[in-house]
């Protein structure tokens, strides 16, 4: 007997290309339901710095995985594997297609590769040393250090995102090998699914201005008043959630720590360095299928034509 995969279908991109519109579309066309793989758009009562969709954009298609947990509460990879799962089988009984969306490479590697996480103390002896290191030495000085134990996950891994950077470290200590290393033997497996995995793309300095502007607007759409109120609720930047791109910098201008120039100019420039991070990401991932805008002159009908044709091949349509 022949196991038949489960169909999948992935669109994903830098920051601010414009996956959230292509991706409404696509699912309008084959029947789809998205799965976001964002990791602040989980998160209710923050919708202006994560640039979350609103409810009259989705245009009646079903979302999993926004607005289901509250700042305070922990999301990471593993939690997101097992959410993303548990819409997957809620999709398939649905008779529909999962689409999933969002610029989380880690994430949708994890759920496409069926990544195996190692079950992990909660708090180890390694981990409380490292924290205290970061607390004593700061960001910095963590980072160097996994520089010399794992140079490949320093590359991937920003030096202010400590929770990474001490689980990296962490990992090294405990089982004395780079959990790059680990990663990469994850992401070689075989895919559990009938996927296809596109990503969207457009000239950088196109990239850029898009960003320059959606900043802008959530500006003048109030993230100020968004990160105040949030942090009238006792949200604090120790949270993983308000560690979110936006969210630090308006949050250290209402601190009193930086003008509120700074902190756009801040946003801006920290927004730009990730969508670099997040292209060098997708250009290592295999079995990419490039959706570069200017090769389909930026009109979406022929793009979701060319998609629709991919998926027929793959035998999901």
């Amino acid at each position: 007997m022949t196991y038949v995969k489960d169909p999948l279908v992935i669109l994903t991109g830098p920051t601010a290309v414009g996956k959230t519109a292509l991706s409404i579309k696509l699912a309008q066309k084959i029947g789809g339901e998205i799965i976001s793989a964002d990791s602040m758009q989980v998160y209710r009562d923050m919708n202006i710095g994560s640039a979350k969709i609103k409810e009259e954009e989705m245009q009646g298609i079903p979302h999993h995985l926004i607005d289901v947990l509250s700042p305070d509460e922990e999301f990471n990879v593993y939690t997101f594997q097992q959410m993303a799962k548990k819409s997957l089988a809620e999709i398939y009984k649905n008779g529909h297609i999962p689409i999933v969306t969002g610029g989380t490479g880690f994430y949708i590697q994890a759920l496409l590769h069926d990544v195996a996480f190692e079950q992990e103390e909660e708090t180890s002896h390694v981990r409380g040393k490292l924290e205290a290191l970061a607390e004593e030495k700061g960001n910095v000085y963590l980072h160097e250090l996994l520089r010399e134990k794992d140079p490949v996950s320093a590359d991937e891994i920003h030096e202010n995102n400590v929770k990474r950077v001490i689980r990296a470290l962490e990992f090294y200590e405990l089982n004395g090998f780079p959990i790059s290393l680990h990663n990469k033997e994850q992401r070689e497996k075989k895919s559990p699914y009938n996927f296809v995995y596109f990503v969207l793309n457009d000239e950088r300095e196109k990239l850029y201005r898009r960003i320059d502007a959606r900043v802008d607007m959530m500006l003048k759409d109030g993230l100020v008043h968004e990160v105040k109120h949030l942090r009238d609720m006792g949200y604090h930047r120790d949270m993983v959630s308000m560690q979110g791109l936006g969210y630090k910098e308006i949050l250290a201008y209402l601190e009193g720590e930086i003008t509120l120039d700074d902190a756009i100019y801040l946003i801006k420039r920290d927004t730009r360095h990730f969508a670099k991070r997040q292209l060098t990401w997708f250009r290592r991932e295999k079995d990419v299928i490039w959706l570069n805008k200017p090769e389909f002159s930026y009109d979406e009908d022929i793009m979701l034509d060319f998609m629709t044709d991919m998926l027929r091949k793959k035998g999901i349509l």
